[in-house]
């Protein structure tokens, strides 16, 4: 009797049935998959068969959908993936409570909120503290967010002006040879800070506020020397930074500043034993009660379920390819000796 099958039924608006359904019912499919459940979709009424639990659950699960759907979001098979590795840890209702935490709009209009458990953490911590190192694998938002909430400060006017940095390394390309001046070469390490601010603020508005140096993007060498007062900084692509740069940019903060620290610690550029300056901050500044730390996973990964899956995989492969340490062995033969 446990395993019996039930019938649910959900009333879903005609209107919104494309987008919680997905394309070729893409959404529903994965939830059929994942929950072990046959989803019928007939005349504005959704019948779902299975187990009593697996029932609830896709119940659950795409009730909240259609929620976000009517609060005018597009449900993406990320939407869905998470929302099911939510709902296979008994968290329902989590992904719309997320959804209440909104930061800004793009130029375009669309709302900029954080997606995951993860990075609702992280925004929260960068409302509450003055230093914030996010941590965490490409795709998780990490810049994007810090950029969102940089814009919503400067415009609601608690900071004059906002500065985006990163340490000026080549990933594992030589760029020293390219033509144009220092700024020409300079510009290419710069262009996610400036794709993320075209997409916020618009191409007119970025202009104008970089003209008035109200906006800065700049490379991290050029901070030395100067205090930065009354300022949004972003340090972004921090794993390769040294842990001198790193000291030199954390001692540049001034009044009334915020700074958020962003990185990757799986991908750095830095020379081969190089330590990262990012490493060694997060140790070091540990304990002090005003710096927050959030660490992103491969489950806040919010671009395409693909990039997720290579994240993973990346994960689990350099698991695999770490060396045992040889010192451990000798002094073990040694203490035999």
């Amino acid at each position: 009797m446990a395993n019996s099958i039930i019938e649910l039924h959900l009333e879903i608006p005609a209107d919104l049935e494309g987008n919680v359904f997905g394309q070729f019912d893409e959404h529903l499919k994965l939830i059929e998959r994942t929950l072990n459940v046959t989803l019928i979709s007939r005349d504005g009424i959704l019948k779902i068969l299975g187990t009593e639990g697996s029932a609830s659950q896709a119940k659950k699960l795409i009730g909240e959908l259609a929620v976000l759907a009517q609060r005018g979001n597009t449900i993406t098979k990320q939407n869905v993936s998470y929302a099911l590795a939510l709902a296979m840890e008994q968290r329902n209702e989590v992904l719309t409570e997320i959804d209440k935490d909104f930061i800004c709009n793009t130029i375009q209009g669309r709302p900029i909120k954080p997606k995951t458990l993860g990075q609702k953490e992280y925004v929260e911590q960068i409302r509450k503290k003055m230093i914030v190192f996010g941590v965490g694998p490409a795709g998780t938002g990490k810049t994007y967010l810090a950029m969102a909430m940089a814009v919503t400060a400067f415009r609601n006017e608690e900071v004059s002006r906002i500065i985006l940095t990163r340490p000026a390394i080549e990933a594992g390309e030589k760029l020293g040879f390219l033509p144009g001046d220092l700024q020409s070469k300079v510009d290419p390490y710069l262009r996610p800070l400036y794709d993320a601010l075209y997409q916020i603020m618009g191409a007119d508005s970025f202009a104008k506020n970089m003209e008035r140096g109200l906006i800065e993007v700049a490379p991290l060498a050029y901070m030395r020397g100067r205090t930065l007062d009354n300022a949004f900084i972003i340090l972004d692509e921090a794993q390769n930074t040294t842990p001198a740069q790193m000291k030199m940019f954390l001692t540049r903060i001034g009044f009334g500043s915020k700074v958020i620290i962003t990185g990757d610690a799986s991908q750095k550029d830095l020379p081969r034993d190089a330590v990262s300056g990012l490493d060694v901050a997060m140790k070091v500044l540990k304990k002090i009660e005003d710096i927050g730390f959030c660490q992103l996973t491969s489950k806040d990964v919010v671009r395409h379920p693909l990039v997720q899956q290579i994240v993973q995989a990346y994960d689990e492969y350099e698991k695999k390819q770490k060396p045992a340490k040889p010192r451990t062995a000798r002094r073990s033969q040694e203490k035999k000796s």
